[in-house]
């Protein structure tokens, strides 16, 4: 019973955690649900869409896409080349799952979005992110995404051109507050420069939505070659002595 409490308190601190960000998810999702309705897809198979795929940019190339007859395994490719990403997502997560069991990891990550991932990550570094912490966080982004698309549903007959009313605009605004908070100084220049000029440059050389994947793995290399390099850079420094009574000075391995 105290463990269920603790989870319980623990989803509410999550959920209330992505709140801020809860709101341009929401209009976000508007602009998906309009865009939806454009397309000729119903209500339900939108809600089928977020409860089973719940990927904002995949969804949004599911609508693009979406045109009788169906093109299913182009449809099915392109959703796992864009979230191709969540195999970062998923590994930076490890030492939040650590220990736990298959099924519990499995149940959390569906609901791991890049917005709740974000805020838990920053949680994490002063201690107070934990599973549940996560799952609240995505059922809180899962909640608003679900209501955005569908009241976006509603409104798409009505609204036909959402850009005038900068709706759009939702999806880059919640991601730059997400990654100005992440920011850790001089040390990120360099990963995030280098994840900006992959990704830019595969935009231009690539079809569809590789940049992503491209941007992603070259930014997360950087910081992985940089530590074990430093490390040795770093290396203390002994003194020992020789047989002529001398010292000199020697690297630790």
């Amino acid at each position: 019973m105290r463990k269920q409490r603790r989870m319980i308190e623990e989803m509410r601190r999550g959920a209330v955690a992505n709140l801020p960000v809860g709101a341009s998810v929401a209009a976000y999702g508007s602009v998906l649900g309009m865009l939806a309705a454009q397309k000729g897809l119903t209500w339900v198979q939108l809600l089928v869409m977020n409860l089973s795929v719940f990927a904002g940019s995949a969804q949004f190339v599911m609508v693009e896409m979406w045109a009788p007859p169906l093109p299913v395994v182009e449809m099915t490719l392109a959703v796992l080349i864009i979230n191709m990403r969540y195999l970062l997502i998923g590994a930076s997560l490890n030492p939040l799952f650590k220990d736990e069991p298959l099924i519990h990891k499995a149940g959390i990550m569906h609901l791991v979005a890049d917005e709740n991932w974000a805020v838990t990550m920053a949680a994490h570094r002063s201690g107070d992110a934990t599973t549940g912490f996560l799952l609240g966080g995505g059922i809180c982004l899962c909640s608003v995404w679900s209501m955005g698309t569908l009241l976006g549903h509603r409104l798409g007959a009505v609204v036909t051109q959402p850009e005038r009313f900068a709706l759009d605009f939702a999806f880059v605004a919640v991601f730059t507050a997400l990654a100005v908070s992440m920011w850790r100084g001089r040390t990120d220049i360099l990963p995030w420069l280098t994840a900006a000029v992959l990704a830019i440059a595969a935009e231009r050389c690539l079809p569809g939505k590789w940049y992503i994947l491209v941007g992603g793995i070259g930014g997360a290399l950087v910081p992985a070659l940089q530590t074990p390099f430093e490390s040795k850079k770093k290396a203390p420094v002994k003194k020992v002595s020789t047989s002529g009574g001398k010292s000199k000075m020697e690297n630790n391995p």
